[in-house]
């Protein structure tokens, strides 16, 4: 497919990008923006689309990664945009008290995870405060291999030392 015929195959389909951004975003703007930031990075990778196969798909995912992509960094930040009538930010966080029964869990969970090894606490407590395996392994001057099953060592322990509470499969 030549650069002329991905441009107009792309122009094409731009009405068809927007209703679909109108889907994602319910917002005349941020649909805009959306469709021409897909636009704009489907010229950028259209090395990467196989010529003879479903050229609206391939944009219409472009468009579905980008924005899932945006919500992700938004929900991180802990900033959501509310459309509604007065439209404001709104910051996605919980502000609660901890009752007698969660200061006695948190205290618990707490006093097991001090009665871990050194070994074992120190690279799950970086973990645990959002530190990269690599930047573990870097501050603890350790193997990468040795902080995974580290963390995990004493992710067993303290689930076998906290029968009481439940715990996920992840």
């Amino acid at each position: 497919m030549s650069t002329l015929e991905f441009n107009d195959a792309l122009v094409g389909i731009e009405n068809n990008l927007h209703s679909f951004a109108m889907n994602f975003t319910r917002n005349r703007e941020d649909a805009r923006d959306l469709t021409q930031e897909t636009m704009l990075k489907a010229i950028t990778y259209r090395n990467y689309y196989t010529p003879q196969t479903n050229f609206k798909a391939w944009v219409f995912t472009i468009m579905r990664n980008i924005f899932i992509n945006q919500y992700r960094r938004r929900v991180k930040s802990g900033t959501i945009f509310d459309n509604s009538k007065d439209s404001f930010l709104t910051v996605n966080s919980v502000s609660f008290e901890e009752s007698p029964l969660e200061k006695i869990s948190v205290k618990d969970i707490n006093q097991k995870i001090s009665l871990l090894g050194d070994e074992y606490r120190a690279p799950f407590e970086m973990h645990f405060q959002g530190y990269k395996y690599k930047e573990i392994a870097d501050h603890l001057d350790i193997p990468i291999g040795t902080v995974k099953s580290r963390i995990f060592i004493a992710r067993k322990k303290l689930m076998d030392a906290l029968p009481d509470y439940n715990f996920s499969a992840n």
